[in-house]
């Protein structure tokens, strides 16, 4: 093995050698972590010869392909293709063949000699030339198919990406229109209905009553498909699968059936009656008990319209097979795992993921996997019937905020990745490393790195099934929503990958083909008229942000970040217009916890802290802080005069709650993102970074109800106030 070999192998590979951390400090990667990263990609480091053979194979796999996977262009971009052919064959005639999504047609003949020579390569003494071809075809925008046909044999093909130059915005944003809007963990959410979790009922009912008070959208948590076998595995940043719907939001009174008498018997029971009472009572979120609940009343539920509707050539069957049909393999995939793994729990047989299934389970595609699915089949067919009801209530919720004329309704949340026994792995095992984690660097809220336990997906695989999966991603995410935030959207650049086993602060970065996957977000924003926000907090080069920029991406703005190097508080009215603003996030603590130190608090009793002087130097820079917070406000005339500009002499109030929020709407930002938590004055976090048993994270609720919070003169007055702000700021 030689050194010029593995750089070789890291460039080809998207592997960075050098990056500036958090602090502006440049830093560099170990050889060894490289070696590792490459050793997860499934390159044999240690063994020359077999790297040498590797080698060979990934130079061969391009040059014996005439045509690239997919190529993606953007829209007044001259169309060019890459054409790898062996010499002798480079002064044929051939035929360029695109088949549009519309079903157009565009033909033109060409010779490779007459186009431009980019490349040469020897393979076996037989000499290939790369040309590149212009082509002046003006195509729509869409997923079109190019071949290469000889004689009227087709040779090759690609998928032809055409993409607009930026992603989709509202016309009233482009107007110079600045909204405002609330963000909630739909988990989390009380109200007089639900079954101890809040559900998609609850939603259309937020959003109905938020739009009356003229907020223009409702940003949610990621509402992915978790574990229904396993309900306590609650993260929503560590889904199943990202495609699909948490089963636990349905609302189970809404279905056709739910009246049905054998519905009523069970929901009826002493025992389930009370114990449903019991999981809306209690402060947390009772996942299993919800779960099991929901199950057996879906199941009853189900059994019913599989009989009567399901079973027969009804309108409704129709719609069902429909939409089972288009999910294809991914949602088949999300149900058989589903029913698998309750099948082996049942069984008191490991099943926690796909690695610890029995070996004749291990791979989506075998043999005995289809025999377990016909087995099963009616089972499996719950499972595939429970995304197409909670798809249905989604896009009735998505419906009510249509109606009342919000001017971007639901935005949701796209995780950056799935866990590694996740349904979304087992069923395409080569796109995922499952012996690296996503993370990140060392910054100064993570001094030793982060490693979240979600496989990366591998760059190369990814170009090689043509962008499917990330296409799949964009598309099920924006469906029914006016907005998509994409958590650590910088994994559209690079990735913090985290070789298994080793500490977080030893990994390193790899690329991703940034322009393409933006061309295809454009694309998919424009297909569905959703707007996109990025979350670019943390390790995130100024080159990317311009980028993301250019490209139509709304940056993420947190108030507490927004602080210049004296400790000051920069004015929301500094923030870039193309931004979604905000003052908490689900990751820190509420604006009570944070004035009142809760969260340090609790950080001690967690043992979060090493030292008592660690901790102490945190309450010294929350109480400068403070000051510097009061400071602003008082600056920009934002603190009501019966409130102390001095830290000493003041704590989080009503008051101070709520001019922070208003001092946030007088900023630029086209969208202003409001944590129902801060409305309600909450001092809980519901989630505490970091911690996995120590703390009930995604679990704690709203102290309130839905119907209570509406009905509550100080928060109507609230809202009234900030659309005023809002519109101020418009003009």
């Amino acid at each position: 093995m030689t050194a010029s070999l593995i750089d070789y192998l890291v460039d080809c590979c998207g592997i960075e050698s050098n990056y500036t951390d958090a602090w502006g400090k440049p830093a560099e990667i170990k050889p060894s972590t490289k070696q590792k990263l490459l050793t997860v990609m499934g390159y044999q480091v240690d063994n020359p010869e077999v790297l040498n053979q590797q080698l060979d194979e990934l130079a061969n796999k391009s040059w014996l392909n005439p045509l690239n996977p997919v190529q993606v262009v953007r829209t007044q971009h001259q169309l060019q293709i890459a054409l790898r052919l062996p010499i002798e064959l480079v002064s044929d005639e051939y035929q360029i063949k695109v088949v549009t999504e519309q079903n157009k047609i565009f033909t033109r003949t060409i010779i490779p000699i007459d186009g431009q020579l980019a490349n040469v390569c020897h393979i076996q003494d037989i000499e290939f030339q790369e040309y590149i071809i212009d082509l002046p075809f003006d195509l729509a925008l869409g997923y079109h198919t190019l071949s290469l046909d000889i004689d009227g044999d087709e040779l090759a093909n690609m998928r032809l990406i055409v993409a607009p130059q930026s992603c989709f915005k509202p016309a009233p944003l482009v107007n110079g229109e600045k909204t405002w809007g609330l963000s909630v963990q739909l988990y989390c959410v009380r109200s007089e209905t639900n079954w101890g979790v809040g559900d998609f009922t609850d939603l259309g009912y937020l959003v109905e009553k938020a739009a009356k008070q003229g907020a223009d959208f409702i940003g949610l948590n990621p509402i992915h498909a978790l574990y229904p076998s396993n309900p306590d595995t609650c993260s929503p940043y560590g889904p199943s699968s990202r495609r699909w719907l948490n089963f636990i939001y349905i609302d189970v009174t809404q279905l056709d059936g739910y009246l049905h008498q054998p519905v009523q018997n069970l929901v009826n029971q002493a025992e389930f009656q009370a114990k449903l009472s019991e999981v809306r009572e209690v402060e947390h979120v009772d996942y299993h008990s919800v779960s099991e609940l929901k199950l057996q009343a879906l199941s009853a539920i189900f059994d019913y319209q599989n009989e009567k509707y399901l079973t027969k050539n009804s309108k409704l069957n129709k719609a069902f097979k429909t939409f089972v049909g288009d999910g294809g393999d991914s949602l088949q995939t999300l149900a058989i795992y589903d029913v698998l793994q309750e099948s082996l729990q049942e069984e008191g047989k490991p099943s926690w993921g796909w690695q610890v299934f029995p070996k004749e389970y291990s791979d989506f595609s075998s043999a005995k996997v289809k025999t377990f699915a016909k087995k099963n089949a009616k089972r499996v067919k719950f499972y595939l019937w429970l995304q197409w009801q909670a798809a249905l209530q989604m896009e009735q919720a998505n419906s009510v905020a249509m109606t009342n004329d919000m001017q971007i309704g639901l935005y949701r949340d796209l995780a950056v990745g799935v866990s590694e026994g996740s349904a979304e792995v087992w069923g395409n095992k080569d796109l995922y490393c499952t012996d690296a984690s996503v993370g990140a660097p060392p910054d100064v809220l993570g001094p030793l790195g982060q490693s979240w336990g979600l496989p990366p997906m591998d760059p190369m695989k990814l170009f090689e099934q043509k962008y499917q999966p990330i296409i799949d991603l964009f598309n099920t995410n924006m469906h029914a929503t006016g907005a998509l935030r994409i958590d650590h959207v910088m994994a559209l650049l690079r990735l913090w990958w985290v070789p298994k086993g080793d500490s977080a602060k030893e990994g390193g970065y790899v690329y991703y083909p940034v322009d393409d996957l933006l061309g295809i977000l454009a694309l998919e924003s424009h297909r569905h008229q959703s707007l996109v926000i990025g979350e670019d907090l943390g390790t995130v080069p100024d080159e990317i942000r311009a980028k993301l920029a250019e490209n139509g991406v709304y940056s993420y703005r947190v108030f507490f970040f927004e602080q210049a190097k004296d400790g000051g508080f920069y004015s929301p009215a500094h923030y870039p217009e193309q931004s979604m603003s905000t003052l908490t996030t689900h990751d820190m603590p509420t604006l009570s916890g944070f004035w009142h130190c809760d969260d340090l608090e609790l950080g001690k009793e967690l043992g979060l802290y090493p030292t008592d002087e660690i901790l102490q130097s945190l309450y010294t820079s929350r109480h400068e802080n403070k000051q510097a917070i009061l400071d602003s406000l008082v600056a920009h005339q934002s603190l009501p005069e019966n409130v102390s500009p001095d830290v000493n002499y003041v704590g989080m109030s009503q008051e101070l709650n709520f001019s922070m929020q208003l001092h946030m709407a007088s900023g630029s930002s086209e969208l202003l993102s409001l944590q129902l938590e801060d409305w309600l004055e909450m001092d809980k976090p519901v989630n505490i970074p970091g911690t996995l048993h120590e703390y009930p994270n995604w679990r704690r609720k709203l102290t309130r109800n839905l119907q209570d919070i509406f009905s509550d003169a100080s928060l109507n007055q609230l809202a009234a106030n900030l659309t005023q702000a809002r519109k101020s700021a418009s003009a």
